[in-house]
């Protein structure tokens, strides 16, 4: 059965990774190393099944395979989940555990930081393998990626806005944001600062409160964003939520956020927001800033550098919506299209290679 899952999206490898000393129970997947070494987050998830655990490793490596690509970033996609609560589970040990396994794969697999890990969890990863990124700022860092990411998702915006409105300004447009966590917090200081009208959700009510606070929000309950008339919506917490039941509540004109994995269905739900003349802008283009950053510590971190290249996130939707009124396809398609071309085209470029040397 597992090889049946590999074989359907072409994985490379997957490593099961257990310590009984630490508790550790992970699980490595590898998905394509065409571009370069497999870079991807390391996901720490109190998941019911050791089953819902590979499933959503798999989906997840796959999805950076296509972020890094669509990117530019000369990287594969790979992703580790930790099966456990990370509140409560977490240990040094741990950490360092994993960071052995990372280390066994002689570097094919690159991990960083991502849902329920931190800098701290890195830092103790660093003392195994030097296969890692997103650590703590003594070691060369860029620290905290958060900004950086929300610096992303504000390029797309624009862009979104651009090509919805006719001006990337956002200036007294209506933005929805669906979760209030660091990445959305840090990108609704970059909205508010522009001008524009905010309105918010959480189900951490701290995070509202904060939002409201600071950034003269509005708040609605969890349920009721997706029922706000706005100009943008923007989902930063979880995915599948763009769905049957969500879609024909959205009164906006376009779906901009960081979330990942925000359709349910690419291909039903990309057409459904299509049909009520909605702009979905791609989750894993919209959302690189934050591997774009950490992919910059692989040769040695320049923080300008890093953020010129996340600003290209600009240009790079844009690409994505040439394409999909040029093939007259739905933006998530588009966006595919254009990571699987680069990708087909360096698998030619590398065959070349190999055949001349």
């Amino acid at each position: 059965m597992l090889f049946e899952k590999m074989e359907k999206y072409d994985y490379e490898q997957v490593v099961f990774c257990q310590d009984e000393a630490s508790g550790l129970k992970a699980i490595i997947a590898i998905h394509d190393t065409t571009l370069g070494p497999a870079l991807g987050g390391c996901r720490m998830w109190p998941y019911a099944t050791e089953e819902e655990a590979l499933e959503d490793v798999l989906r997840l490596a796959r999805g950076m395979t296509y972020k890094n690509s669509a990117a530019g970033l000369n990287l594969g996609g790979g992703k580790t989940v930790i099966i456990g609560d990370p509140k409560k589970d977490k240990s040094e040990a741990l950490f360092r555990a994993l960071g052995r396994y990372v280390e066994s794969l002689n570097g094919r697999y690159i991990i960083a930081e991502d849902v329920g890990t931190t800098v701290q969890d890195m830092d103790y990863m660093h003392e195994e393998t030097k296969h890692v990124t997103g650590v703590s700022e003594s070691f060369g860092s860029s620290g905290n990626p958060s900004p950086l990411t929300a610096r992303g998702i504000y390029a797309s915006m624009k862009r979104t806005a651009k090509e919805v409105f006719g001006s990337d300004s956002l200036v007294g447009k209506k933005v929805a944001v669906q979760g209030v966590g660091n990445v959305a917090f840090a990108l609704c200081e970059m909205l508010f600062q522009e001008g524009a009208e905010l309105v918010v959700t959480d189900i951490n009510q701290e995070a509202v409160e904060r939002a409201v606070e600071k950034f003269q929000a509005t708040a609605v309950e969890p349920d009721e964003i997706y029922q706000v008339e706005a100009d943008i919506f923007a989902p930063c917490a979880l995915g599948g939520i763009l769905n049957d039941d969500t879609i024909p509540q959205l009164k906006v004109k376009a779906v901009c956020g960081s979330a990942n994995n925000q359709l349910l269905d690419i291909k039903r739900h990309g057409e459904m927001l299509h049909e009520r003349g909605i702009l979905y802008a791609p989750d894993y283009i919209v959302n690189a800033g934050g591997v774009i950053n950490v992919a910059d510590e692989l040769n040695t971190y320049n923080a300008e550098r890093a953020k010129q290249k996340i600003d290209e996130i600009y240009e790079q939707i844009g690409k994505v919506y040439e394409i999909s009124a040029r093939e007259g396809i739905i933006p998530a398609e588009a966006a595919d299209h254009m990571a699987e071309k680069r990708i087909a085209t360096m698998k030619q470029v590398h065959s070349t290679f190999f055949a001349r040397s």
